[in-house]
């Protein structure tokens, strides 16, 4: 039986006015508060002729519109500065600077008497390198500091660097008298392998190709090391260039004990003392020091006992016990002669920088 005003049929089904229609909305604080039409109090609306319900200002959609458009233009105003700077100014990569070639200077140093002779341990203890240290140990490092563009660190490597291009190419035995260049070349930027390669195999004495402005090498068919002991001293020196490279200044006195090699008998015990003074610049990039290799800019040798008139291009020439120098001169330069300028060098030994009789 329907109850008192129900339809006659009930209440038909779909049509709104059911319990469960609107048992899925939730009204919640948010949901109304963003409402943009709200109903008037019941005391507003007794007023006269008051609406049933009024519009609420949209401040909230306005302040969120503002913030995105403002964003949008910093947006704009960047992107277009960051497309005129890179128009201005474009980034261009550093240029690859490629190595000089070693300028090479050779001066021999004659003796003006006979070369005195004596046992190796006679020989160094009468003589200037008698408070010489032995080997390596001959060739120290100054104290490394940071410089202005290179890190205490990258100076250390390339000072280590340094060092162990004078150890193999004045210190290693098979390379003073066997002939190795390996260890030598292992260690030089690769744009100066033409030019190192061109100075073993052809040496010249052009300032630019001589094999002795590279290492210390002498001619195994006439001359032994009478003692694999070689005196050194010397000083190491860095200097920052530019922001790019470092340069390294190395200038070191090596003596050698060197006697007669044994072509047939025995073997004369009788040595000598030789001097190589060594002066190199060296220079280092930011991939030099990556790669633990150096440009070897210019050499400056000056050694002897030698004789003037001697070619010291491929072979340091000594003079061993007992010998004189020749009074031939220097070699004959002639200013007329097509080709490359050469100069040719000499000095005087002196008596002081040899050991006492």
């Amino acid at each position: 039986m329907a109850r008192r005003g129900d339809p006659p049929e009930g209440t038909p089904e779909g049509l709104p006015g059911g319990e469960d229609e609107y048992r899925s909305v939730v009204f919640d604080e948010s949901f109304v508060r963003a409402a943009r039409v709200q109903e008037f109090s019941a005391e507003e609306r007794l007023g006269e002729h008051a609406p049933a319900v009024r519009s609420l200002p949209a401040g909230g959609t306005r302040r969120a519109s503002k913030q995105i458009l403002l964003f949008v233009l910093l947006v704009a105003v960047a992107f277009g500065t960051a497309v005129y700077l890179g128009i201005r100014q474009p980034h261009q990569p550093a240029a690859v600077r490629p190595a000089e070639q070693l300028r090479i200077t050779l001066v021999p140093l004659a003796p003006r008497g006979p070369v005195p002779g004596g046992t190796p341990a006679e020989l160094f203890a009468d003589g200037p390198a008698a408070q010489y240290r032995s080997g390596a140990a001959g060739i120290t490092m100054p104290a490394v500091r940071r410089t202005a563009h290179f890190s205490e660190g990258q100076v250390l490597t390339a000072l280590a660097t340094a060092k162990d291009f004078l150890v193999e190419s004045s210190l290693d035995p098979d390379v003073l008298t066997g002939g190795a260049v390996r260890p030598v070349r292992a260690l030089l930027h690769p744009d100066q392998l033409a030019q190192f390669d061109r100075s073993v195999a052809s040496p010249a004495a052009d300032g630019r190709h001589a094999t002795t402005g590279w290492l210390v090498r002498f001619d195994p068919a006439k001359v032994a090391l009478a003692d694999d002991t070689v005196r050194v001293e010397g000083t190491l020196i860095v200097t920052e260039t530019a922001s790019e490279a470092l340069e390294i200044t190395s200038d070191h006195t090596f003596v050698y004990a060197l006697r007669p090699a044994a072509t047939t008998g025995p073997a004369s015990d009788e040595a000598s003392l030789f001097t190589v003074r060594r002066e190199m610049r060296f220079r280092f990039d930011r991939d030099d020091l990556r790669h633990h290799r150096l440009e070897a800019l210019a050499g400056s040798v000056h050694a002897g006992p030698q004789d003037c008139g001697s070619d010291a291009t491929g072979f340091l020439r000594p003079l061993l016990a007992g010998q004189r120098a020749g009074t031939d001169g220097p070699a004959v330069t002639d200013p007329y002669a097509p080709g490359p300028a050469t100069a040719s060098l000499c000095g005087t030994l002196s008596s002081a920088a040899q050991p006492s009789p």
